[in-house]
């Protein structure tokens, strides 16, 4: 990445400064977007605003181009970079989706292998068929009181490195969606030993970076590059993200041609300047925001955990293995114990008490807090686990064991995606080779991949989802009656 030509400030925010100049300069636009600053669309402009339909606007010299950034957004790059610790950043309107395809493009070529946990979210494995990479998977081990996936045993991930030599890279969550991060620093040693480089999906993990007292980021750690979902944790608009890189095993200027094949010529202004704005924002009042966050987090789960039968689970859960730290600001609650999947509490919350949280899966439910949580939201959601307990409780059920769901990977991705396959009924399928994608989303973590045999554990764990109201999505029959398979 190149350096600016004067000095920089985290006080700055190149990009969103040079919209407001613009916005300042009353420019009359002969050029796209066709809503014209959005004098064409008056009721998106009701809708959204004056002032931001007036900075939707198109590549053009005083605002520079993502595609090929040379002044407010290689500025803004750059000060990103020096926030997150890492030698470039790429701003990314495609969201983490995007990022994670990209580290993964980078530094793989077609018919490679990659050393992947098998909990990985969908974008990974579906970078494996964009570019035909053989996935080596490794298992992330269950916690046996949770029934949820934990983070990657640097020694299961030194045995995959010792049986796959030729592997380009090792992919890493960090953390997980339920906040459990690996041992990040010891697998980036084993990984650069072999001469693989590591890539760290950090989609929520941004606060790392800011926070005080939080699991160890991917820059920090020695990683190569990382992607790092900004709108999730860190106050930018959905959609957008950041990857960062460190130099070395990657080169900057091809990672920004590998990003450019896939991501869009007319990049969002809306999008590009969040990520300016709260990159701003967290490099120089991010240690006092997750302070509060994390002191909301520990409140929860304190109130929720003297509930009784939840279990709102932290640092305990620290083996020094699979779990080697564990982000605190995760508010991950356990619900088995009340007779309610966690699913089941999340659609009783939407339904009947107006909290939307993030996830509820077969044990377990989590809730994000995050920058613009208050007190007031915390003590709505605490009050109404409680109630949900007193009206809708019942005795516990037992644990579901398949949250980790062992592969049988028969064919590689790409192979199975687009061989001649046939449409069986979903009920029927076990035995045959799935050339497609089935996932509880969120978190978009496959049960079945193309390619994977299709097992009774796989066939029982989409079943007992779709049984407890889990979107199961997916395969091509967005019924779910039918799943199609390699012929």
């Amino acid at each position: 990445m190149s350096t600016p030509v004067r000095d920089l400030s985290q006080e700055e925010a190149p990009l969103h400064e040079a919209l407001e100049r613009y916005r300042g300069d009353r420019i009359v636009p002969f050029d796209v977007p066709g809503h014209k600053q959005g004098r064409g669309t008056p009721e998106l402009t009701e809708f959204l605003g004056a002032r931001c339909m007036s900075v939707d606007v198109n590549s053009m010299k005083p605002l520079d181009n993502l595609s090929h950034p040379t002044s407010v957004i290689r500025d803004a790059e750059f000060l990103a970079a020096r926030a997150f610790g890492a030698d470039s950043a790429f701003f990314m309107v495609g969201g983490t989706t995007s990022a994670v395809q990209a580290m993964i493009m980078s530094v793989c070529r077609s018919g490679d292998s990659v050393i992947i946990p098998r909990n990985v979210h969908k974008s990974a494995i579906n970078a494996l068929i964009l570019c035909d990479l053989r996935p080596v998977y490794v298992d992330p081990g269950i916690h046996s009181g949770l029934g949820i996936s934990l983070g990657m045993d640097p020694d299961d991930v030194q045995r995959a490195v010792r049986e796959n030599p030729d592997a380009k890279a090792v992919f890493v969550n960090n953390p997980t969606y339920y906040g459990i991060c690996p041992d990040l620093e010891r697998i980036v040693k084993i990984a650069h030993a072999a001469g693989m480089a590591v890539l760290a999906d950090e989609a929520h993990g941004t606060h790392f970076y800011f926070g005080e007292n939080m699991p160890t980021p991917a820059m920090a750690a020695g990683a190569d590059m990382a992607s790092v979902s900004m709108h999730k944790t860190g106050g930018s608009l959905t959609q957008s993200s950041i990857l960062l890189a460190r130099s070395g095993m990657v080169d900057p200027d091809y990672v920004r041609t590998i990003i450019n094949l896939t991501q869009t010529t007319s990049a969002s202004y809306l999008l590009m300047s969040s990520l300016d704005i709260a990159r701003r924002a967290l490099a120089t009042g991010g240690r006092e925001t997750f302070r509060r966050v994390r002191g909301l987090a520990e409140y929860a789960r304190a109130e929720i955990n003297a509930i009784g039968g939840y279990y709102a689970f932290s640092r305990e859960i620290i083996d020094g293995r699979g779990t080697a730290d564990f982000d605190v600001t995760k508010l991950s609650v356990h619900t088995l114990k009340i007779g309610l999947a966690g699913v089941e509490v999340y659609d009783i919350l939407r339904d009947d008490y107006g909290i939307q949280i993030e996830f509820g899966d077969m044990g377990s439910l989590l809730a994000i807090i995050s920058v613009g949580d208050s007190h007031y939201g915390i003590e709505r959601l605490v009050s109404s686990l409680a109630e949900i307990k007193r009206l809708k409780g019942k005795e516990g059920l037992e644990l579901w064991n398949h949250e980790y769901v062992p592969p049988v990977v028969k064919l590689s991705p790409k192979e199975a995606f687009y061989a001649d396959r046939r449409a069986v009924p979903l009920a029927s399928s076990e035995g045959r080779i799935s050339s497609e994608f089935v996932m509880c989303y969120p978190p978009g973590i496959p049960i079945l991949a193309p390619g994977e045999l299709i097992t009774p554990e796989a066939l029982g764990h989409i079943l007992y989802a779709m049984d407890k109201g889990s979107l199961v999505m997916g395969p091509q029959d967005m019924t779910l009656e039918n799943i199609f398979v390699v012929r």
